[in-house]
């Protein structure tokens, strides 16, 4: 008897499976510290990995989701680097993972002694590691100050929309604390900087940048300290004006204020922040300020031991534990609160509006996270994901078109293809959009159909009038940028797969709500990638406006993919792997290709090593490259290829191999972060199950890490109660391979699951044992074609 599953409700989720490894790289102890009654769970977070080597995360507080991420900046381009060692200051907007410079508005910073420089690059502090801590919510080091004798502890703390900072000086009658608006991560177009009284500060930024030149975006700042200052001044340029309490300006602008630390040496201050007007700054500090240091610190490590709760592991020894926990708390950094205390936020048009009954989110790196961020979260936190999707929807409605990459109010058009398609499709299919399903069908249909107007910010599909017509995308050099941000018609091959992808999804979408005709137009047109299929190499290449194939025939110095090559996006057909198997020559020439992208049989005598050394070939080396890449978007999905191939051991063998790249150390993040993307995937796969069809419903099964993993899910989704995955017999011979797989006790032969079974089940249980079986290798145990 096969097991189909019947949707169930339920309320937590029980996974328990193996804890198998690969090359000793995670091999575990039998008892977890996760455990309950085992401590904080925040306890098991470290802030510091992937702030060395390009992870471009941040150590500094925030909560989930918060508007706020206050954090130390060190001078490199996205903000904190671990191997360097001054201190710009502790700006309040940071994003986890993005890959250019963005936010680091205000950044403040403690001081003594006469206030000379205006330049944070000069007026830097030093510290050192040995003074550096950090956990959720939390974040605290020594600065030398002066002659390097006198030491400053800074400490930091965050709610929603605020930041708050505690400063323990030395006794002196010269404390300052430095607020620069003139300075930032991003380009500064113009700023203004307001001492309102001896307690408040206020600030006006406005700034523009990403990768590329963007619109410009303000933000507004509110500073309250919690002691009056005894004297204050100003600065434009290199010109320091005690005193003066009011400069604007482009270029360095900022305030200085002092006090007189030698009896009361702590000084705290609270930093509201405001997309929309200083009204909405001062809503923000009244109903989230007020309080002291150490209240808000620990409802901040509250709120994430709530979060972190959620998920339960037994199993694993130390750095297991702390990778994985790690990067359960990146997952929830983004997207970000957009809305004030009272509802207000800054559409996409410029305008104040009002939320209505959901919360407002921005930040919307929708090239990475539709991958495995929104399924993650759509699992972990449906509402907040609910809310997001429809915060997109507002996007579109009042900006006029769907985004693309959204910083705060603006549009950014960095990457390309349809990302936010299979990002708002896969709401729908894991039931967060009740009530709002043909107003999300419009919004994508339109995007899907048609190009922005010219007098859009958006780009869109940009390409979309030579796909409809054509079936592809076509690469265009030299051709000049129609809008700010990247071009679709400079990455012609993996726009047509993106695309098409897209196309899939949404032709779901429409069947289930009965339009039958754009279903059938949008299933066509999810085959074009067949149309970019050379069948000289049998890879995808790129062609130019007339149709003709461009650029070199060798798969790894192909044209037209954007961060890959045709090596890495071969894979990226996941509505139609049946399709793309036959294409390449059935399983076994398959088989063969993905060997060679793998490097299987270097990676099954040395994991670890291969996964470093052959697979990696620095952060941002996305070209000229016949292997998988596991740093960055274009692939992550490849491993679970072998689902569809007969062979789904090797699928746990590579996965089980990419883990080993996450560590518990600064140089523990694979590529940049991108908002969660990839701590994201690091957690999908150590539990056991991955989004294969990004933007459906289907979830493909491989070996978790774990001998457990307890899950607890919102009842309004999940009401059925609990489901339990178990692994026998006991894992400690480091068994890794799935010899059979049962859910309620009938045998489950596919090699997924849909999120209605997973729904549905109260019990998943894995056999393993120490080699292959035929378990899922029969043809109709791997993920369908989407028709």
């Amino acid at each position: 008897m096969r097991w189909t599953g019947r949707p169930r409700p339920r309320t937590a989720v029980v996974i328990a499976a193996a804890l198998l490894g690969l090359g000793g790289g995670l091999a575990a102890p039998a008892v977890s510290a996760a455990e309950p009654g085992a401590g904080r769970l925040t306890d098991l977070v470290n802030p510091f990995i992937g702030t060395e080597a390009e992870g471009n995360t941040f150590p500094g507080a925030a909560v989930p989701f918060g508007m706020v991420q206050l954090s130390p900046d060190t001078g490199h381009n996205t903000g904190y680097d671990y191997s360097q060692n001054r201190v710009r200051g502790f700006s309040l907007v940071h994003l986890s993972g993005v890959g250019c410079r963005i936010g680091g508005d205000l950044p403040v910073l403690p001081t003594t002694g006469d206030v000379t420089e205006t330049d944070y690059a000069k007026y830097a502090a030093e510290f050192g590691h040995d003074t550096e801590k950090a956990s959720p919510g939390h974040y605290r080091v020594g600065l030398k100050s002066g002659s390097g004798d006198t030491v400053i502890d800074a400490e930091l703390t965050a709610t929603a929309r605020t930041g708050v900072q505690r400063y323990t000086f030395p006794a002196t009658d010269k404390a300052n604390v430095l607020l620069n608006a003139g300075q930032s991560l991003h380009k500064t177009v113009s700023t203004t900087v307001e001492i309102l009284d001896d307690r408040t500060v206020r600030t006006t930024i406005t700034g523009s940048g990403f990768c590329r030149a963007t619109r410009p975006y303000t933000v507004h700042t509110l500073t309250r300290f919690d002691r009056p200052f005894t004297t204050s001044g100003t600065w434009h340029g290199d010109t320091v004006t005690k005193g003066s309490a009011r400069s604007t300006g482009t270029g360095r602008n900022g305030a200085y204020v002092r006090f007189d630390t030698t009896k009361d040496r702590t000084v705290e201050a609270t930093t509201a922040l405001s997309y929309v007007d200083a009204r909405g700054a001062a809503v923000n500090l009244r109903s989230e300020g007020g309080r002291s240091f150490d209240s808000v610190r620990d409802a901040a490590r509250r709120a994430w031991e709530e979060r972190l709760d959620d998920v339960r592991v037994r199993g694993g020894d130390g750095t297991l534990r702390r990778t994985f926990y790690s990067s359960l708390y990146r997952s929830f950094l983004a997207p970000n609160i957009g809305s004030d205390a009272d509802g207000r936020y800054t559409g996409w048009d410029g305008k104040a509006h009002r939320e209505m009954g959901f919360t407002y989110y921005q930040n919307w790196s929708l090239w990475d996270t539709y991958r495995t961020q929104a399924q993650l979260l759509a699992l972990l936190a449906p509402r907040e994901s609910r809310d997001m999707a429809l915060s997109v929807l507002r996007v579109g409605e009042e900006g006029g078109w769907l985004p693309k990459w959204g910083y705060g109010t603006v549009e950014t058009n960095i990457m390309t293809g349809d990302p936010v398609t299979p990002f708002l499709t896969n709401a729908y299919q894991q039931g967060l959009l009740d009530g709002h399903e043909e107003r999300t069908y419009r919004a994508l249909k339109r995007n899907a159909d048609g190009v922005p107007p010219a007098d859009s910010p958006a780009a869109g599909r940009e390409g979309n009038k030579e796909y409809i017509a054509d079936g592809f995308v076509p690469l265009i050099k030299g051709r000049p940028h129609a809008k700010l941000g990247n071009s679709d018609y400079d990455f012609g091959a993996s726009a047509t797969l993106e695309y098409a992808l897209s196309d899939a999804m949404l032709a779901q979408m429409a069947r289930d709500l009965g339009h039958e005709a754009d279903a059938a137009r949008y299933a066509a047109r999810s085959q074009n990638y067949r149309r970019i299929l050379d069948p000289s190499t049998g890879f995808f290449r790129a062609r130019d406006a007339s149709g003709a194939f461009i650029g070199s025939a060798d798969p790894a110095r192909s044209e037209g993919f954007h961060e890959g090559t045709s090596w890495q996006y071969q894979w990226l057909v996941p509505q139609d792997l049946p399709g793309m198997i036959d294409l390449i020559g059935g399983r076994q020439a398959t088989n063969d290709r993905l060997d060679a992208f793998f490097a299987y049989d270097q990676l099954m005598k040395d994991p670890a090593k291969t996964a470093r050394e052959v697979w990696v070939n620095g952060p941002y080396a996305y070209y000229n490259a016949d292997k998988y890449n596991p740093q960055n978007e274009p692939d992550l999905i490849a491993p679970y290829t072998y689902l569809s191939t007969g062979r789904p051991w090797q699928t746990t063998d590579v996965v089980h191999a990419a883990l080993t790249l996450f560590t518990d150390t600064p140089t523990g993040m694979t590529g940049n972060d991108d908002l969660g993307t990839m701590s994201a995937w690091h957690v999908l796969s150590s539990i056991g199950i991955f989004p294969v069809q990004p933007g459906f419903d289907t979830w493909g099964l491989s070996t978790p890490v774990f001998e457990r993993v307890d899950v607890t899910l919102d009842r309004r989704y999940h009401p059925l109660g609990a489901l339990t995955v178990t692994a026998t017999p006991d894992a400690s011979d480091g068994r890794r391979y799935i010899q059979s797989v049962r859910g309620d006790g009938a045998a489950h032969d596919r090699t997924y699951l849909t999120t209605g079974e997973l729904r549905g089940i109260r019990e998943l249980a894995f056999t393993v044992g120490g080699a292959p079986s035929d378990w899922g290798t029969a043809a109709d145990a791997a993920p369908p074609a989407l028709k």
